[in-house]
């Protein structure tokens, strides 16, 4: 499956959020590894796992799957002559016993998951090599019986100790006003006397340490050294035969190595699949039935990412068309079902349910290829048109029978006439390889290309002109608006620029020519407000107010310039016009306008105003769409008005007149 439409349609993060509900390192490597697959049967079975293990943990059954802390270091050790710790037998115990625990439970699981309870007969329960552990280590510890030899020093020991510990109670009581404390302290693993410093020497024996303010010393009196050498001698040789314990241990455990291995890999894969149940319930999510002849049915479908809150999406394909185009309202939500028809496929053919409603069905295709591009922010849009083009190639590389291909913003990017009739023939293309198409699009042409071409469908996503909200339902059979003029009439545009909007819109959509030449009296006289207002509209709600050759709710380009006939931005000689403050420029890199606000500096760079937001962009990359002449009335018009928000203004008018405390104006650039 194509990496780069798994990160495009965010699959990585249905991972991580999967990855939550593993309990081990190998449950989430299983999650790591995990990719969609092709092979309808094997997809099938995998579902079918899932279903039974959301069985299994119907009613709040806690499946005792093991943690298995440190086990991955135990198992890596193993061979290599390292001897384990009574600790890593500890771990080892537990995972033991744990593995025997998981065994029961599933064998009791049979009638309700009988695929998956079956897994649990690879389980060894290596009962000798549990019982050795147990026998030997407890609470971390080599016990006494762990062997004969051990048994014998451990008495002697404790013989040893209790003469020692007699002798040092008697030394006590004969030097007691000598000593500092009356207690028995130890010095590494020898037992002394704390000795006042002036003392000393009258206390027969060797001065193993001093206090830290001098005023002790640590004897070990003369009569105790001996017996104390003893007990050393024997601490060595309890050592010596815990060694030999701990070995006989890892000898027997390397021997189970194999054993130990499937049982690891077992518990990882039920660890993978109680997770993937989990998950499951966690997103409502269902099993769905699968095809192989490329139809998609969802009903209900949520994008598993945007919560609960998110409008479920009923689309289909595949029956009476292989290709969708979508249409609609900027933030009307038809990248989001784009990605969520992407994503719910991926899943499914990961194994994984999906939050669906009954009835829906899908598809197994081979390879799922994607162009996606957020275009929600500047920084995002900024892809090339030639980025775009390597997409599609890959695409069209990609494409066949068996392929999903998911593209947003058919034509954008480029000059309109070019991408229009590009983007139409990459779709011809894509039909002849038979491959599924879902794309979405703001363009007349497009739409009027599915409409009547075999094979292809409209859709559109809703909306309500009179709340001017997106409702984020598709509605399949129908070509959709952008809702540009609905728009600006409901937040205020006049009914004669809305008018005369339509006018220009319907000439460029009827001849493909440039309409007339705006009279002064057509334009001016509204400018003291509201076609600045409706620039700005169009700037804000993205490229469709502006956008060259739209829809017919969109609005057009000046393709022509109405004083000399040339293309915006030249003169006759073929020169460009140098820009001026005031001018609506087209911004070729973010497919939307924009008003100058500075001239060129001596890098050509030129500050254009974006949504209410000032970025440098390089004239090269701009194009005049509407002279300032034709927006504002005049060459002493206030452009303060464009660029400075309404408080800023009425600062700027009231210090004119008088000073005002405290009163003060923050550029944004000083701001930042």
């Amino acid at each position: 499956m194509n990496s780069d439409t798994m990160l495009k349609l965010e699959y990585d993060k249905i991972k991580e959020r999967l990855s939550a509900y593993a309990m081990s390192h190998l449950g989430r490597e299983h999650i790591e590894r995990m990719e969609p697959l092709s092979e309808m049967r094997v997809i099938e079975r995998l579902l079918n796992e899932v279903e039974e293990a959301k069985a299994i943990m119907a009613g709040g059954t806690s499946v005792p799957i093991p943690s298995l802390e440190g086990i991955g270091q135990i198992m890596d050790m193993m061979g290599t002559g390292y001897i384990f710790t009574e600790h890593d037998f500890t771990l080892l115990g537990k995972l033991l016993e744990n593995t025997e625990q998981l065994k029961r439970f599933m064998a009791r699981k049979e009638t309700v998951a009988p695929n998956v309870s079956s897994y649990a007969l690879s389980l060894n329960e290596l009962k000798n090599l549990r019982q050795e552990i147990e026998r030997c280590i407890r609470h971390g510890q080599v016990t006494d019986h762990a062997s004969k030899e051990l048994a014998r020093i451990r008495k002697k020991m404790a013989v040893a100790d209790e003469r020692i510990k007699k002798k040092l109670e008697g030394a006590m009581q004969k030097y007691r006003n000598l000593l500092q404390d009356h207690v028995i302290s130890l010095r590494g693993d020898r037992y002394v006397l704390p000795v006042k410093k002036e003392y000393r020497k009258l206390v027969p024996g060797a001065v193993l340490d001093e206090s830290s303010s001098g005023q002790t010393v640590f004897i070990e009196p003369g009569d105790v050294a001996v017996l104390q050498q003893e007990l050393a001698a024997l601490r060595m040789e309890e050592a010596r035969e815990e060694l030999k314990v701990l070995g006989f241990l890892t000898e027997l455990a390397e021997a189970n190595r194999h054993e130990i291995s499937v049982n690891l890999e077992t518990i990882g894969y039920y660890d993978f699949l109680i997770a993937k149940a989990k998950y499951a319930l966690a997103i409502d999510g269902r099993t769905v039935p699968l095809n192989p002849s490329g139809v998609i049915r969802i009903a209900g479908g949520k994008h598993p990412l945007l919560g609960s809150g998110t409008v479920p999406l009923d689309f289909g394909i595949g029956t009476d068309y292989k290709a969708l185009i979508i249409t609609g309202p900027n933030t009307g939500g038809k990248t989001v079902s784009l990605k969520t028809i992407g994503l719910l496929t991926m899943m499914v053919q990961s194994g994984l349910h999906v939050p669906v409603q009954e009835g829906s069905t899908f598809a197994v295709f081979t390879d799922i290829v994607a162009d996606i591009g957020d275009g929600q922010s500047i920084e995002q849009s900024l892809s090339t048109f030639s980025s775009h083009i390597k997409n599609i190639i890959r695409i069209l590389d990609a494409a066949g029978p068996s392929t999903l291909v998911l593209l947003d913003e058919l034509a954008a990017g480029t000059d309109p006439g070019e991408g229009i009739g590009l983007s139409i023939a990459v779709l011809e293309e894509l039909y002849k390889r038979k491959a599924t198409v879902v794309a979405t699009t703001h363009f007349n042409e497009i739409k009027t290309f599915a409409e009547i071409t075999p094979g292809f469908q409209n859709a559109r996503m809703e909306f309500d002109v009179e709340t001017l909200q997106p409702l984020y339902r598709l509605r399949i059979g129908e070509a959709g608006q952008s809702y540009a003029f609905y728009i600006a009439q409901k937040l205020g545009v006049s009914a004669d620029i809305i008018e005369r909007s339509k006018q220009i819109t319907s000439m460029l959509a009827s001849a493909g020519a440039a309409p007339p030449a705006f009279s002064g009296t057509e334009l001016h006289p509204p400018l003291a407000g509201r076609e600045h207002f409706a620039l700005q509209s169009g700037v804000k709600a993205g490229s469709e107010q502006l956008a060259p050759q739209h829809d017919p709710e969109c609005g057009s380009a000046l393709r022509r310039s109405p004083d000399d006939g040339q293309s915006p931005g030249t003169k006759a000689n073929g020169k460009r016009k140098p820009f001026a403050v005031g001018d609506c420029v087209w911004i070729h890199s973010l497919k939307r306008a924009g008003i100058v606000c500075t001239l060129p500096d001596e890098r050509g760079n030129v500050t254009v105003m974006i949504q209410k937001e000032k970025v440098k962009i390089n004239a090269k990359r701009l194009s005049l769409y509407i002279e300032r002449s034709r927006l504002y009335p005049g060459e002493q018009y206030d452009m303060d008005i464009v660029f400075e928000p309404k408080d800023v203004r009425k600062k700027r008018k009231l210090m004119s007149r008088k000073h005002v405390e405290g009163l003060t104006i923050v550029r944004r650039e000083e701001q930042e």
